[in-house]
């Protein structure tokens, strides 16, 4: 899993995180792991860049979610980008890309932190 910091002009972090392959049952634990790791040790502010996970599982949504509320606990930010079009589905079917804030780009979610953290 790919990991990647970045700096506000005013100097809060952002990380991204991009897991590859499945987030399933079996690799949804370690991202949830990771996921509390970065908001715990590094920042609130996460994007997940999903472009190279061709498949999520229930458990891989539930990951989500609940990095989703970690961050939210903390009053950090939580958004998606780079659905991969094989996963788009399941959000779409499950109704959570009502839930999430996703976007197209990773710039796209980065503009979007940066907003919320300037307002």
């Amino acid at each position: 899993m790919e990991q990647k910091i970045h700096t506000t002009q005013d100097g809060k972090t952002v990380v991204v995180l991009a897991p590859t392959g499945r987030l399933d049952i079996t690799t949804a634990w370690q991202f949830r792991l990771k996921l509390q790791e970065c908001i715990a040790k590094i920042s609130p502010y996460i994007v997940v860049n999903l472009s190279q996970v061709n498949f999520i599982d229930s458990s891989g949504l539930t990951s989500l979610v609940a990095g989703m509320r970690d961050a939210d606990k903390v009053n950090g930010s939580f958004r998606i980008c780079n659905v991969h079009p094989e996963a788009k589905l399941v959000f779409e079917v499950t109704m959570m890309d009502s839930v999430f804030e996703i976007f197209g780009t990773e710039e796209q979610a980065l503009e979007s932190v940066y907003r919320g953290i300037a307002s």
